[in-house]
């Protein structure tokens, strides 16, 4: 499953820096699938929807850092743990419940990004 931040977040940053996959975003800022990676050209999210790779997508959160579930691998082929948990002060990295995915969908999504 991807990870997330909970609103007990305290804005401090550790996870940023430390996510393989470029997942972790500031609020309140727009993402996009090829930002920190070399994907190109048309791409589909997770739900089936079609984006291309340089499209801006809106924050899911504007108050605190946040994951952005189709970028996240839970650091699965790069760390034995999601680095982003190892280094939260408050504990705020945790598993998403809505975004259960086994070990071999991490590993596929992680081949995706890292072309």
């Amino acid at each position: 499953m991807a990870i997330m931040i909970t609103d007990e977040c305290i804005n401090c940053g550790a996870c940023e820096p430390e996510c393989p996959n470029n997942a972790i975003y500031e609020g309140g800022v727009e993402w996009a699938i090829s930002d920190g990676n070399t994907v190109k050209g048309p791409y589909v999210l997770e739900d089936g929807s079609k984006t291309d790779a340089d499209d801006e997508h809106d924050p899911i959160s504007d108050d605190f850092y946040y994951i952005v579930p189709d970028k996240c691998t839970e650091c699965v082929g790069f760390h034995e743990e999601p680095q982003c948990a190892a280094v939260c002060p408050v504990d705020c990295c945790v598993p998403d419940p809505e975004h259960v995915e086994s070990k071999e969908h991490l590993l596929a999504r992680k081949e995706r990004l890292h072309l």
